[in-house]
């Protein structure tokens, strides 16, 4: 066995070990630190492939190994910890559209892994992490929307998922971002800053999502 793998793929395993914590933390209803470990899990996910390349190592074991990971500690513990947070009183629904977020995730992985060759330049669809940090932030930024209203946003964050919205990747090629989605964006987000600052990660995440979004089909409708 190839000792350089082991850095990468322990990264890949400890973000999944992040993951499985999160759970038994909603379990316990301690919704902090779910959340937090959850943020912690991403942290680890965008190490490994740094690590993989700094190493100078690839293959086929860490590819399938990273998606795993990704799909229990941003696919499953996410599902579990909005449900329990914010929809439980929704019963056999909320359930329902938990598990979507964790199947819309699920495809995106999947997807991903069937088109990275010929997908450059850009994200199709949300990437699963930033699906899990949208919830993740959601939790800890002391917004309490109604259960219907998360319900309909975690639905919204699985559609977006797996949809062809092409998200920037930040790499300075690609799909291009457009002035004036962007400043919408920005501007909603200012506005949910000024109104709780102490919110910013998830204001940086609602901003991430409707600029993309609004980019997307701004870009369809001026055929760009």
């Amino acid at each position: 066995m190839n000792t350089r793998r082991i850095a990468p793929n322990s990264v890949s395993v400890l973000s999944l070990v992040f993951g499985v914590l999160s759970i038994f933390m909603t379990v316990e209803k301690n919704f902090f630190y779910a959340a937090l470990l959850i943020i912690l899990a991403v942290v680890a996910d965008s190490m490994d492939g740094r690590i993989a390349r700094l190493l100078g190592v690839s293959g086929e074991f860490g590819k399938e190994l990273d998606s795993l990971c990704d799909l229990g500690s941003f696919g499953v513990a996410p599902a579990i910890m909005i449900y329990q947070y914010a929809m439980s009183d929704l019963g056999t629904p909320g359930m329902i559209i938990a598990a979507l977020f964790t199947a819309g995730g699920a495809m995106r992985l999947a997807r991903f892994n069937v088109n990275s060759a010929e997908v450059k330049g850009y994200f199709q669809g949300m990437p699963i992490p930033a699906g899990a940090c949208f919830l993740a932030t959601y939790v800890l930024s002391g917004y309490s929307f109604s259960s219907f209203m998360t319900a309909i946003t975690t639905l919204i964050i699985a559609a977006i998922m797996y949809s062809n919205i092409k998200f920037p990747d930040f790499k300075g090629k690609g799909n291009p971002m457009f002035i004036p989605p962007v400043i919408a964006a920005l501007l909603l987000g200012i506005y949910m800053l000024y109104g709780r600052p102490s919110a910013w990660p998830f204001t940086v995440m609602l901003t991430y999502t409707v600029a993309g979004v609004l980019n997307h089909f701004y870009a369809l409708f001026m055929q760009k």
